[in-house]
């Protein structure tokens, strides 16, 4: 009942139901264009791709894009481009001093930054365009008859074709977070991996009722539970913070100078997952490396399999250090312990300056520790799944990037809603919110 009171508030709000509808109707758009496949492939003849893209990193892949990697769709390489220029241009903001400048000059200085990171995502695009043609062409093991048309009118318009496509995703997604309800790249991932769930399940159901020792419904009812005991972990995740005691100083209420307000106190929240799903993406790329390795040399192809001990082992290390660079350097503790100083706060027992800096700093590497093992444990869960006969396209939504990305968008989505209900005195859709519905009768 209270979740139909709150779709009827969210429907009064007229600001709020015209970001809704266009954002819906944006991301119909987007699943559309993910359908079409590039001209000059039969989309019958695509079976030897989509069994190759099923599962492994290209599964990943695929299962961000929606399912277009696998079709050969002119969305194939979706917004994953953007991604990895937003990236670049984030890490090249450490040493590069324009970037550093660019963003301490506020909202002109993010809109240059903005318009650099799309001309760099069209020249990553242009760089693995030709790539994922030439893997269609040869690695994939497409049969000669899946392609329509040959030679170079097929590579020119898939270019462009590829190109374009990756250009209105950020398009769109840009639109989603100017004038939806926001976050609109990390939606339009989100709706892509979710567009994946039902064959998942479907599979999953059929395999375990089917099969003899499958479980039937009871291993099914079972796989559900525990799915939404990591979906719980997940949030906890998301959303744990380490609340850091700020005192202001006593201050001189404005219009009288003899009168003097009390000091306030305040709280600064230090993410106990500050990289969010970055030290996972990181550690996904460079485990390219060793699994190429792994094919020339005979003694590591343990590590090709992604299943395996010694690939999580890795995996999982790799995550744990990245947490700790990403946050390093994402997280300026300097920058914020000069804020305080200059706005009279401080932190009760810590001298305001290079000594506040310290203390963040040292908070933020005790909490990143449990942190970064908890991001590591969630992302090799689904490797451990799979040990129990789960199939790897569900074992997918117990963890890893998929499932982090999926609560992390859905709490953003959430707050952003409520935010809209409270500012118009409706219930909000979290429990904690504040109703001033009773307030205004």
């Amino acid at each position: 009942m209270k979740l139909i009171n709150t779709l009827r508030d969210i429907w009064k709000i007229e600001e709020l139901k015209n970001k809704l509808i266009l954002t819906l109707g944006l991301i119909a758009v987007y699943r559309f264009m993910a359908q079409v496949p590039l001209p000059g492939i039969d989309p019958l003849q695509l079976t030897a791709l989509k069994s190759q893209t099923s599962d492994g990193l290209l599964g990943l892949l695929n299962a961000f894009t929606g399912g277009a990697f696998s079709r050969a769709s002119i969305m194939a390489l979706g917004i994953m481009p953007y991604i990895s220029a937003s990236i670049v241009v984030q890490l090249m903001g450490i040493a590069v001093p324009y970037l550093q400048k660019l963003q301490k000059d506020g909202e002109s200085g993010r809109k240059k930054i903005t318009q650099i990171t799309r001309w760099l995502t069209i020249a990553i695009t242009l760089v693995q365009g030709p790539t994922y043609i030439t893997a269609i062409k040869t690695q994939f093991g497409l049969p000669e008859e899946a392609f329509l048309v040959g030679g170079a009118t097929f590579w020119f318009s898939s270019m462009i074709l590829l190109t374009a496509g990756t250009v209105f995703a950020m398009w769109l997604g840009e639109r989603i977070t100017d004038k939806g309800v926001g976050n609109g790249i990390s939606l339009l991932i989100t709706v892509g991996i979710i567009a994946n769930f039902p064959t998942a399940f479907v599979q999953e159901l059929v395999s375990k009722t089917t099969n003899a020792g499958g479980g039937g419904i009871m291993m099914i009812l079972i796989e559900i539970i525990v799915w939404f005991v990591v979906i719980l972990l997940s949030v906890l995740l998301v959303t744990a913070v380490r609340k850091i005691a700020v005192q202001y100083a006593r201050r001189t209420v404005a219009g009288d100078v003899k009168s003097v307000a009390g000091g306030s106190r305040d709280y600064i929240p230090l993410k106990l997952n500050a990289a969010g799903v970055m030290p996972i993406i990181f550690a996904q790329a460079i485990m390219f490396l060793p699994v190429a390795l792994a094919r020339k040399f005979p003694a590591l192809s343990e590590l090709q399999d992604m299943n395996g001990l010694w690939y999580n082992v890795l995996f999982a290390l790799l995550i744990i250090v990245f947490s700790y660079f990403y946050t390093a350097i994402t997280v300026r503790t300097d920058e914020m312990a000069q804020g305080l100083k200059r706005s009279g706060g401080f932190i009760p027992g810590i001298r305001p300056g290079s000594d506040t800096a310290d203390h963040l700093d040292s908070v933020l590497s005790r909490i990143t520790f449990p942190g970064s093992l908890f991001l590591a444990g969630l992302s090799i869960l689904p490797a451990i799944i799979v040990q129990f006969g789960v199939q790897q396209s569900w074992a997918m939504f117990y963890g890893g990037t998929s499932l982090i990305i999926m609560v992390g968008v859905a709490i953003d989505t959430i707050q952003q809603i409520n935010s809209y209900l409270l500012n118009s005195h409706y219930d909000g859709l979290m429990k904690t919110g504040t109703s001033n519905r009773k307030a205004i009768k």
